[in-house]
């Protein structure tokens, strides 16, 4: 909320009709609330499920999960690159951070209505007896998305210089595919996480949000949205390297209205935000097709800055552990694969010069200054002055 606010302003999407006298009587969709009641539900979890497994969900899965969660919201709000963190004294805090952030988006994802009904849907229970299996369940599901989501390329973007801020739903972490559309989102399914197309949008604050994408759109953004992204797959033990997450770059009004629009869509039933004009981004944006909402790329993240790795290996006392930019280890047919990888780095070669033709005059994200951020800006603008996009003193703005 905005220093000094108490209150949020919460708008019920579907807001209740009760009949009297043959009457259908619409009960009012705005109010003001202290955050602790806007997402609220007595019993959330015994309504679906029963009490023995409620307890138990509680303790195993997300009673850890808050603190550590608040911690690392809170540090990659702010992050502005591992050197800048080991600089001020707090690189384990950041490691712990980014180790920690998956765990507690995946806690979001499942911990409210939506969720749990899909998490009852798959497992599809019937009474007490199946306890175990409803942990085993929301064991698997809980970290489902957690390896997708650290295989993606991370981008933290700001809003500090937009007079509109980021807003928060029900459905705290946003799946957007341009391709799936309101018809096709049943309740409570949801975008599917594996489809190369699919971004997870999640606002870690009033000015800062975390846009996830899929590296096989990041290389090829003509791909396919609604197919599999490559190796898509649920938790299994992966690395990062930090000091290629993206960060620094501002958005324009129009471009957080878009995020707004788009977390709102999604949301199940209520949305809060610290203005009210927030709750109605649609009234400030054109009039824009689902599909169209990203064709200027300002949900891409840079690609002159996702650097064309062949993956990650590493090894220590008697352990070693290797794996492609996919996530496939050594011995899978397909690790890295050389047709693909050819066929990437083609794709990627006319992405980077389409991106930089869609966004110049924009914004840029840097990436730690360890792998010299400065070189691909400088590399995209001598590549804009040969198109004759940029004037040889102008920059693209930092």
């Amino acid at each position: 909320m905005l220093p000094g606010q108490t209150e949020f302003f919460l708008l019920d999407l579907h807001p209740a009709v009760t009949v009297h006298n043959g009457v259908p009587h619409k009960h009012r969709e705005l109010f003001r609330s202290v955050p602790t009641r806007c997402f609220f539900k007595d019993d959330l979890y015994t309504l679906t499920f029963d009490r023995g497994t409620t307890d138990e969900m509680e303790r195993w899965f997300f009673g850890k999960i808050d603190s550590m969660g608040h911690a690392a919201v809170s540090h990659i709000a702010d992050f502005q690159g591992v050197t800048n963190s080991v600089t001020q004294g707090a690189e384990k805090s950041g490691m712990d951070a980014f180790r920690d952030l998956p765990a507690y988006m995946g806690a979001q994802r499942f911990r409210v209505p939506r969720g749990l009904d899909d998490i009852k849907t798959r497992a599809a229970w019937q009474d007490d007896r199946h306890k175990n299996k409803v942990l085993a369940a929301l064991a698997s599901l809980f970290q489902s998305y957690t390896t997708m989501w650290m295989e993606g390329v991370w981008e933290i973007v700001r809003a500090r210089q937009s007079a509109t801020k980021f807003i928060v739903t029900d459905d705290p972490v946003t799946l957007y595919c341009k391709l799936v559309f309101k018809s096709e989102w049943t309740y409570p399914k949801d975008v599917d996480l594996r489809q190369i197309g699919s971004r997870t949008i999640f606002p870690l604050g009033l000015d800062s949000c975390l846009i996830l994408t899929h590296l096989q759109l990041v290389r090829n953004p003509w791909s396919t949205p609604t197919e599999n992204r490559e190796n898509a797959r649920s938790y299994e033990q992966t690395m990062m390297p930090i000091g290629n997450i993206q960060f620094g770059r501002e958005l324009e009004e129009c471009e957080v209205l878009r995020i707004n629009h788009i977390i709102k869509t999604r949301a199940t039933r209520y949305i809060a935000a610290a203005q009210k004009e927030w709750l109605y981004p649609e009234k400030y944006i054109p009039p824009t097709e689902w599909k169209n909402l990203d064709d200027d790329w300002f949900l891409l993240p840079n690609p002159w800055k996702v650097p064309f790795t062949t993956g990650i290996m590493a090894g220590g006392d008697g352990w070693a552990w290797a794996a492609d930019e996919y996530g496939r280890h050594p011995g899978n047919p397909r690790y890295e694969d050389k047709k693909m990888r050819e066929r990437d780095g083609m794709m990627r070669e006319r992405a980077k010069q389409e991106w930089a033709k869609k966004r110049v005059g924009k914004s840029l994200a840097h990436i730690d200054k360890f792998w010299h951020d400065d070189i691909q800006d400088k590399i995209m603008n001598d590549y804009l002055r040969s198109e004759g996009l940029l004037p040889k003193a102008e920059q693209l703005t930092s």
